[in-house]
């Protein structure tokens, strides 16, 4: 297996131009874009009402690995929340008002270059820890706040949970009891 080539540029639009480059870790985007970068996805380009439409007009991305096509609702909608009820052997009622409009768009994944509009925010804390300095407490809190990243995108994986290769034949996939 492969491994996906993302695109290096400062937006979603740019990466789909093709960018600066190519790369698939975080140290190979660094010497391409010269500067620090952060693993994004961002929806770009413009919005579909179905799914076949979106498919033919960004057949190419597509077939990168790096995009992928996400339904989204459309703005200004007002989306009420289900209440849990338990009649007549139902746990859920039947919403009471249609479904929201949706449009199909494009979803890019990428290796995003820090601007000024745009920075990158305080490093993760096991970054932080590897490098043994001492941080002052805002720095802390920013960290803190700050949602989990992946470390890596992550891998597919090539066998079940509830498997494993014995150590004398890697070519084995034996169930796991």
């Amino acid at each position: 297996m492969s491994a996906i080539l993302y695109p290096v540029a400062a937006n979603a639009e740019l990466a789909m131009a093709g960018g600066l480059g190519h790369a698939t870790r975080e140290r190979e985007a660094q010497r391409v874009a010269g500067e620090a970068v952060v693993f994004t996805s961002d929806a770009t380009g413009p919005a579909f009402a179905d799914e076949a439409a979106a498919q033919a007009a960004f057949a190419g991305p597509l077939g990168e690995g790096w995009a992928r096509l996400s339904e989204q609702i459309l703005p200004g909608q007002k989306i009420g929340h289900a209440e849990a009820t338990f009649e007549d052997g139902r746990r859920w009622a039947a919403p009471p008002r249609p479904a929201p409009r949706t449009a199909w768009r494009l979803v890019v994944s990428y290796w995003r270059i820090a601007t000024a509009e745009r920075p990158i925010a305080a490093p993760q804390a096991r970054a932080a820890r590897r490098g043994k300095q001492t941080l002052d407490p805002k720095t802390v809190q920013a960290m803190a706040r700050q949602p989990l990243r992946p470390i890596e995108p992550q891998k597919p994986l090539d066998i079940g949970l509830f498997e494993v290769r014995p150590p004398d034949a890697p070519h084995i996939v034996m169930p796991d009891e």
